[in-house]
């Protein structure tokens, strides 16, 4: 038989498959060898992993692999391996009181480190990574606390949590003056424009501020204190001191007067433990806000 005509391309030089569409010829550049022989490895290789690791799903399950291997139970006892070694290392912060802590330097430092680590888990969602909060969300660097600023009170506040599911969580709810129709909108108005002033802002225009320190007088004290100053036992802010969780222009004032405010902090007792609750307070205390 006579053999076929080499066809070879005059650009490029190289010889065509003999295939062509609309005339356009295919070159014939087969895959290099080695390449192909890595593609051959890789299949074989890929037989031996199914056989060997776990890799099909199935219905209730997937195959185990002659192997067992599961990254689930090595994760998790690597966890206890890290949770056995932090143990072993905190034993001596566990019975130590945080007055303790926070005056030896190494349990100290142990401490710090872990609250820190515990903060960016847990409380970092809500009070930012650097604990400056939001609005709604109290700034733990600032020395203003409603509920006490202690070692003592942080280390409670984080355990039953505020309005939280602890049976002894705290518990301070402000009435919603307007909602349920304890003031009308014009002493909302001029009890707004007075507690401004107790911070040296300037009151509303219009507003009677006379008139709003006799509202004050009548239905805030009782918490806030006659001069305003608060009152950790309920949970009561400071009005004097210019810093505001939910906001201090006159608009936000009267919001919070009208409909109150409800904000939930979470119980961390039973989720943390005792050891890691510790280290939060006196890492939170540290940060500069706490008396």
């Amino acid at each position: 038989m006579a053999e076929h005509a080499r066809d070879v391309d005059a650009v490029s030089g190289v010889e065509t498959t003999g295939h062509e569409w609309d005339g356009l010829k295919e070159l014939n550049n087969p895959l290099p060898r080695w390449w192909l022989w890595v593609f051959y490895a890789c299949i074989v290789w890929s037989i031996g992993y199914w056989i060997l690791m776990p890799a099909w799903p199935l219905v209730n399950g997937y195959t185990r692999g002659l192997l067992g291997a599961s990254q689930r139970e090595q994760a998790i006892a690597s966890f206890d391996a890290a949770m056995a070694s932090r143990a072993k290392e905190g034993a001596v912060l566990t019975d130590a009181s945080l007055e303790e802590i926070e005056k030896n330097p190494q349990l100290l430092a142990f401490a710090l480190a872990q609250g820190k680590a515990a903060f960016g888990d847990n409380c970092a969602p809500c009070h930012g990574s650097g604990a400056t909060g939001s609005l709604g969300y109290p700034n733990l660097q600032d020395d203003d606390w409603m509920w006490g600023g202690t070692l003592a009170d942080i280390a409670h506040t984080i355990t039953v949590g505020i309005r939280s599911t602890s049976p002894d969580t705290r518990v301070g709810d402000m009435l919603a003056f307007g909602t349920d129709g304890v003031l009308d909108k014009t002493q909302i108005r001029d009890v707004a424009a007075y507690v401004r002033t107790l911070s040296g802002l300037a009151p509303a225009e219009g507003a009677d501020v006379a008139a709003g320190q006799q509202v004050f007088a009548e239905n805030c004290v009782a918490c806030h204190g006659d001069a305003g100053k608060g009152n950790p036992e309920f949970g009561a802010p400071n009005l004097t001191d210019n810093i505001w969780l939910y906001g201090g222009s006159t608009e936000q004032i009267e919001r919070t007067i009208t409909a109150g405010r409800k904000g939930v902090m979470p119980t961390w007792s039973g989720r943390l433990d005792p050891t890691t609750i510790k280290s939060l307070a006196v890492y939170v205390h540290s940060l500069g806000g706490g008396s």
